[in-house]
């Protein structure tokens, strides 16, 4: 089991049929001044495995800045059910939304776990630039 890909966007949503639809791919936001709050990001993640992979897995995601410290996360379990008969691979998406906390201008990261791999997904922050 492994996360397919991650990204942070404006917005997206999964349908009934379990499309993932993405809008507004980022990996830097301007803000007018620090700390500030980035708010309603959308952090975007498909996870896949083999059929051999169902069950519960253990996810962890964390939002870091360049020291590593962390400003926000959370833990929790996946559960992948039985696929239909001749599917061998299963996936799901998730779409989490959050207001990310930036306390000042610099470097950051989420840190997705399933199990134990850990994929980083970076994002930048700087303010504004001041007319003269």
């Amino acid at each position: 089991m492994h996360v397919d890909f991650a990204v942070l966007a404006d917005y997206a949503l999964i349908d009934q049929q379990g499309k993932l639809s993405v809008l507004g791919i980022f990996q830097h936001v301007w803000v007018a001044s620090f700390p500030a709050v980035h708010p309603r990001t959308h952090l975007v993640l498909r996870v896949r495995g083999r059929r051999t992979e169902i069950g519960e897995h253990r996810i962890r995601i964390r939002f870091v800045d360049d020291a590593g410290q962390e400003l926000m996360g959370g833990e929790g379990t996946v559960q992948f059910g039985e696929p239909p008969a001749g599917i061998t691979e299963v996936e799901a998406g998730a779409v989490l939304v959050f207001d990310v906390p930036l306390p000042h201008p610099g470097l950051y990261a989420f840190e997705i776990g399933l199990n134990d791999n850990v994929l980083r997904v970076p994002l930048s922050a700087g303010e504004i630039p001041k007319e003269a």
